[in-house]
């Protein structure tokens, strides 16, 4: 389903985020085509770098944050409720156009302490099952968990299509299922908890190639 455009459902999603982007509905009067132009080449590759150091915020920020802080900031819009259909259009989209561009996350001295809390929320024990992402998905993976397959939790095909939710999905929505399944109480989206978590697995994957938008059991 995923290697075939035509059975992705996902693709439903990135048509809708392609109309999104030439849409002019904001009140600067412009769309996000009218400042960066054609996708298919302005936004190749910037998927693989994100999340990024947004100087402004003085932290790093993920694609979904970049996307409605252009809105609010460029476009006088407001910003996308995450896990709104809108946001996952657009998000998907924009990754589509990074599909087959390995992961290339910089990280230079603003950047390091981001991975570090990262790497230290990975390796923590946390929750009334007292498990670590690492337990899993470095320790255990390529096994079985209550029938399904232990990955290594490489984040390269977010936004997805799960068949378990019928639907397509950010990393920071399985993120808080994880945070559920080990009866931990899991951050909001768009915690900085969860920023860095994405920073450290986007870093730990570092030179697999994108492929957004993935299709996942």
């Amino acid at each position: 389903m995923q290697d075939d455009d035509a059975a992705n459902p996902a693709m439903l999603w990135v048509l809708e985020g392609e109309g999104l982007w030439a849409r002019n509905t904001c009140a600067a009067g412009r769309s996000c085509q009218d400042c960066h132009g054609d996708a298919r080449s302005s936004m190749k590759g910037v998927a693989a770098r994100y999340p990024a150091f947004d100087a402004a915020r003085g932290r790093p920020v993920n694609l979904e944050q970049r996307i409605n802080a252009c809105r609010s900031e460029r476009q006088n819009a407001p910003a996308l409720a995450y896990e709104s259909r809108e946001l996952l259009a657009l998000t998907a989209y924009l990754g589509r156009q990074s599909r087959g561009v390995p992961i290339d996350i910089p990280i230079d001295e603003r950047m390091k302490p981001f991975l570090d809390g990262g790497r230290e929320t990975f390796n923590r024990r946390q929750g009334q099952l007292n498990l670590s992402c690492a337990q899993c998905h470095d320790d255990h993976w390529g096994k079985r968990l209550a029938g399904n397959a232990i990955t290594q939790a490489h984040p390269n095909g977010y936004p997805l299509y799960r068949l378990e939710w019928q639907g397509l999905g950010s990393i920071q929505r399985r993120l808080r299922n994880c945070f559920a399944g080990i009866r931990a109480q899991a951050p909001e989206f768009g915690a900085a908890e969860f920023v860095d978590l994405e920073l450290f697995l986007a870093w730990r994957a570092r030179g697999i190639k994108i492929e957004t938008p993935a299709v996942r059991p």
